[in-house]
């Protein structure tokens, strides 16, 4: 039984935002799926929405009292389009926000770091999900999973350093339980899997699970950024290659109980995940 408003799902084609959405209308809860066109979601009101398209801002708010915010995707200072539509939002009476963010990201850090440290003074009622790396970076659309089907090669300039790399599944979960509980979490939260991870380790599972030969190719950084500029922009190209570097440092090197703790089940590991790619023929 639906005992929320409307849920405004920005991103709801996305990784996380799909599979918060799915969550929420399987729940009963009643959900705007907003997108930059309007694509049909199973249960779910469509709305075209852009970040940049102010325009498009009062329709996806009409009747919404809470929102899943995932920001606009390769903008490494988006805080210029969220914050005026987030006191657009309070305005147009939503109580409740939560943000996803990044576990390499703090509050009042660098990119969507900014709207972190904004939104408590915005809404009394928020949270900012900070998961670790995806899972599913490296089994759907990414870049490190296309390399994989199409040369059996990770690059990165992580070197050794281990992620807490998280199943998209379980931040949706997450984000569910922070939009609907009674008393939102008011607090960041720091999502990782069940185990802290190498892409050497990556590689080699994937090689045992699948049968396909998989290697980590250690690049250097600047490498690593100028690769990735080629596929987006210079400025987040930069920040992602700092990520890395970060991650080679050993800042991504921890396992939380946050999934456990919210949800009351442990989180998913990636060889699990990647069975069940197996098994529907991934």
């Amino acid at each position: 039984m639906n005992t929320t408003g409307t849920t405004l799902v920005i991103g709801a084609t996305g990784t996380t935002g799909s599979r918060t959405a799915a969550r929420l209308t399987a729940a009963g809860h009643r959900v705007r799926a907003a997108g930059r066109r309007a694509t049909p979601v199973a249960g779910a009101e469509p709305v075209a929405f852009d970040w940049h398209v102010p325009a498009t801002h009062a329709a996806a708010l009409d009747g919404v009292d809470r929102v899943y915010l995932v920001p606009p995707v390769g903008d490494s200072d988006p805080a210029p389009a969220m914050l005026p539509f987030l006191r657009q939002a309070r305005t147009a009476g939503v109580h409740r926000a939560v943000l996803l963010s990044s576990s390499a990201i703090p509050e009042g850090g660098p990119a969507v770091g900014a709207v972190h440290q904004a939104l408590p003074g915005l809404f009394e009622q928020w949270a900012v999900l900070r998961p670790s790396w995806f899972m599913q970076n490296f089994t759907g659309t990414h870049a490190h999973a296309r390399s994989i089907r199409e040369e059996g090669v990770i690059r990165t300039a992580a070197e050794g350093g281990r992620v807490g790399f998280v199943d998209a599944e379980d931040i949706a979960a997450v984000a569910v339980r922070a939009l609907t509980d009674g008393q939102a979490p008011n607090t960041d939260l720091v999502l990782t899997g069940p185990e802290a991870l190498s892409h050497d380790d990556i590689a080699a599972m994937i090689t045992e699970v699948t049968g396909r030969a998989v290697i980590h190719r250690r690049l250097p950084h600047e490498r690593i950024r100028d690769r990735l500029a080629t596929q987006v922009p210079v400025e987040f190209a930069a920040m992602l290659a700092d990520l890395d570097r970060a991650i080679a440092s050993g800042a991504e090197d921890r396992v939380t109980d946050t999934v456990q703790r919210l949800t009351g089940r442990p989180p998913r590991a990636f060889r699990a995940l990647l069975e069940e790619e197996m098994r529907r023929g991934g």
